[in-house]
């Protein structure tokens, strides 16, 4: 009788054994999560999902060397997502990689306050607008969720822009299906809406804008090397304060929204109401016409340009995004 032993693991491996051996490595090095990495690595390894494992199936050497790869990067902090080149965002599965922002679950309540808004104007008047959009889940969701609806996608970063079209292309049944569309712009979220800009013939039209800016104040690196050492600079830093790119949100939505249109800004637990001036919601609270943003809108100068500021939380209660209208 011959007996095939593997002597780096001590014998045949079924998924159980792999699995649990991955938890335990994960675990040892801090990763979050180690039980859903290992799985999710596990069934992207053998080309299926983490809720068709059999736990008593064996693994074949292929797939064994498959999973060490993943899972020796994964050790190094590499974000799951990154290795699998996909992550899931309320009804999509988006593809991401190296110079795109990963999207996270809190924002997908983002994006869920702009899709109510959509839904509720008449047809023809769905005009939506996502600043910075990095990967286009939140156009994209924003499409195939409110029917009829045309959204403009804006990104700055030559890299980011890339996944934008790249998973904007990947939907377009899903968007069409919607009889919606998504554009995808390459310019500034503080400047797009000036004129000779992309979406200076927009002034005035847009319904909603939503946006999730960089926001971290640049003397406040990341704990989590996930973060720290895979997102794309530009995408998580907004100057001293944070605020940098949010201000030229603020500023951009203004022109850009109709009279009563809204605005939805994603922040930092630690930028809203209780926050004051130096929050989202103070920010726009505060926030008054001046004398160039006046020639492009009907805010007289010096009228304060947002209304029915509030803020929103997460599902974890912690402050998370903003809501406001652009004055009448």
């Amino acid at each position: 009788m011959s007996v095939d032993i593997d002597r780096t693991i001590g014998g045949r491996a079924t998924i159980r054994d792999v699995l649990f051996d991955a938890e335990r490595r994960l675990a040892a090095v801090g990763v979050p999560s180690p039980a859903v990495d290992a799985a999710e690595i596990v069934a992207f390894a053998m080309g299926t999902t983490r809720g068709r494992l059999i736990l008593q199936d064996p693994i074949g050497s292929d797939e064994r060397v498959q999973i060490e790869r993943l899972l020796t990067k994964r050790l190094s902090r590499v974000p799951l997502q990154h290795l699998i080149g996909t992550v899931g965002f309320r009804y999509l599965d988006v593809s991401v990689g190296m110079g795109v922002f990963i999207p996270r679950p809190e924002t997908e309540l983002v994006a869920e306050a702009a899709i109510r808004e959509l839904k509720l104007q008449p047809e023809g008047d769905r005009i939506g607008v996502d600043l910075c959009a990095g990967s286009g889940a939140i156009a994209i969701a924003l499409a195939t969720e409110a029917p009829g609806s045309v959204i403009h996608a804006v990104e700055l970063s030559d890299d980011a822009i890339l996944w934008t079209r790249r998973n904007v292309s990947g939907h377009e049944q899903l968007i069409g299906d919607a009889a919606s569309s998504v554009e995808v712009l390459l310019d500034d979220a503080c400047a797009a809406a000036d004129p000779g800009h992309g979406l200076s013939a927009l002034a005035g039209r847009v319904a909603v804008v939503v946006s999730n800016p960089p926001y971290v104040p640049s003397g406040m690196v990341p704990r989590e090397p996930e973060v720290r050492d895979h997102e794309p600079k530009m995408a998580l830093y907004g100057g001293e304060d944070g605020l940098d790119v949010v201000r030229g949100v603020l500023r951009t939505a203004a022109i850009l929204l109709r009279p009563g249109g809204l605005l939805v800004i994603e922040h930092s637990d630690m930028q809203g109401v209780e926050a004051g001036p130096k929050g989202v919601p103070g920010a726009a609270r505060d926030m008054t016409a001046d004398d160039e943003l006046a020639t492009m809108t009907s805010i007289l100068p010096g009228r304060h340009v947002w209304t029915k500021v509030a803020d929103r939380t997460d599902l974890t209660g912690r402050p998370r995004f903003t809501v406001a209208r652009r004055v009448e």
